[in-house]
């Protein structure tokens, strides 16, 4: 639409308008319309306005725009399912598996549990990962290893998160890892976090922990590139 009206603001400024250049805007003009119709008859769901999301995020207005295009050109209903989800998740890592991590990815996008993923969820959890303080990506790590949102975190749940981004990341890692190396990673950090031994990890151990560990939080913050 911007280069329609720019084409219109240049026929303005003509002191001679031909039949033809009228005749070229007003095509291109009826083209970009209809295409705009078109669009909007294919998307089932419509974000919330632009001006509340920049308010909720720390994302402008040009970058939700720009967000919201690619969402779009991905899913023109306007949703994701995981299905898709994790289809496109598996193209950035072409030598590992990626299907579990998208999964425990996909529900922590989905924090209403409605088995699909609107753009107001994926830019809101993007927010976060990217421009968010230190304690809220420490919130949102919880809320994935808390595979089933009981507000703790157990030894299994740790166990099933790093092992998905092991098998993400596949056999070509640098230098090869050896098979037991998740269980001994989550042994460490485990044992580091439950701060009290009763077996599961708190919100408040796992905040605490890792803003008091170097070697935990530069592990979070390797894990959260993979988001």
């Amino acid at each position: 639409m911007g280069a329609v009206m720019g084409t219109f603001s240049s026929l303005q400024t003509k002191q001679r308008r031909t039949s033809k250049d009228i005749a070229w805007w007003y095509y291109q003009y009826q083209r970009d319309k209809i295409e705009d119709e078109l669009e909007m008859t294919m998307v089932c769901h419509r974000p919330e306005g632009l001006e509340q999301l920049e308010a909720q995020t720390n994302f402008t207005k040009r970058e939700l725009q720009v967000l919201y295009r690619g969402f779009k050109n991905e899913c023109p209903s306007g949703v994701v399912n995981e299905e898709t989800f994790k289809q496109i998740y598996a193209q950035f890592f072409p030598h590992g598996d990626a299907t579990t991590y998208a999964h425990y990815l996909f529900h922590a996008f989905d924090t209403t549990q409605t088995g699909s993923v609107k753009f107001e969820d994926f830019v809101t959890a993007l927010s976060i990962l990217l421009r968010g303080t230190v304690h809220e990506k420490l919130r949102w790590t919880f809320n994935l290893y808390d595979i089933n949102k009981d507000g703790y975190i157990n030894k299994e749940e740790m166990m099933d998160i790093v092992k998905a981004i092991y098998d993400m990341m596949g056999k070509y890692t640098y230098p090869v890892l050896k098979e037991d190396t998740p269980r001994q990673h989550v042994d460490v950090f485990f044992q580091k976090m439950d701060k009290n031994k009763d077996g599961i990890v708190t919100l408040d151990e796992f905040l605490e922990s890792c803003q008091e560990d170097d070697n935990i939080m530069r592990s979070l913050q390797l894990f959260q590139n993979v988001m």
